[in-house]
């Protein structure tokens, strides 16, 4: 088994994704070669790298299943041309001819692929205002909490959504993960609101790192997203951040501060398995929490 090294330095890419692949292909492999010209080992870029498209009809005409996408073959080559460990956020995979997957993908500086997750929480919200997202309309769940190795350190996967549903980032850190993944394509009013204060509170919850490449910015198709990737230490504090627009931002992880972190407040250890009931002498409805 590989010795997990003391510091991991990263890169998040944060992108304006249109609606056309190649164009997205294009301007992800500038801002990669980039992130591994600053000495990056490990480059993660936002949710629905390779088309941001909220047409229904329009996602389709472009989907392609895994085998046969050109981004993930162009991204599968970039990375083993520049030997890093590439965090595609998620692609849009065609999985059958009704459904995608929101897919993520974490390629080996072999060119392999290590890790598929497919986002679990699909964002069905009214937002007020017109802005209403149905992403169970085109998208098939995801069933399954996934992790990865890179460079012997333990990578909890997620997207977007997922940031809100603690109990998955609890799970993989429980699991071993010193580091979680949430790239992002958060809306403007939910990211102004929200996305410091949650990426942050999952940091702290759980001692680990999180890593949250964002899309920022008025896309082609009309949606407006947030931006502000974050790099946040396992004690809550953002070490780096972007702005609206597509650029790199660097980070190293120290991953000393996760073990110093779960040593100060070991939650990890303390969680326990409870009974929800209804009342002082209610029937009891079901079992949660951490196993004891």
């Amino acid at each position: 088994m590989s010795t997990s090294p003391e510091t991991l330095r990263v890169a998040l890419v944060q992108m304006r994704s249109g609606r056309s692949v190649a164009g997205n292909i294009e301007s992800a492999a500038a801002l990669i070669r980039e992130a591994a010209q600053g000495g990056a080992r490990y480059v993660q870029t936002p949710e629905t790298t390779n088309l941001m498209e909220l047409d229904r009809a329009v996602l389709f005409e472009q989907l392609r299943e895994e085998e046969d996408d050109t981004a993930l073959a162009a991204f599968r080559d970039l990375a083993r041309t520049l030997k890093i460990h590439l965090h595609v956020g998620s692609l849009a995979i065609k999985v059958s001819e009704a459904r995608a997957a929101n897919r993520g993908f974490l390629i080996s500086p072999e060119g392999d692929i290590a890790a598929r997750y497919d986002k679990i929480h699909m964002f069905d919200v009214d937002l007020g205002q017109g802005e209403s997202y149905r992403e169970s309309t085109a998208y098939k769940a995801g069933e399954k909490a996934v992790m990865a190795g890179v460079d012997g350190i333990q990578v909890g996967l997620s997207i977007c959504y997922d940031l809100r549903f603690p109990a998955l980032y609890r799970a993989l850190a429980e699991g071993g993960a010193s580091v979680l993944t949430v790239p992002s394509a958060f809306t403007r009013p939910t990211g102004e609101a929200h996305w410091h204060v949650l990426t942050r509170a999952r940091a702290i919850e759980n001692g680990a790192y999180v890593l949250a490449a964002a899309q920022g910015g008025r896309h082609e198709n009309g949606r407006e997203t947030y931006g502000h990737s974050l790099v946040v230490d396992p004690w809550g504090r953002v070490i780096a951040e972007g702005g609206t627009d597509p650029g790199v931002i660097f980070a190293e992880l120290d991953l000393k501060e996760v073990e110093a972190a779960r040593r100060r407040i070991p939650s990890l250890r303390h969680g326990r398995r409870f009974e929800v009931g209804e009342g002082t002498h209610g029937s009891h409805l079901h079992v949660v929490g951490s196993p004891s």
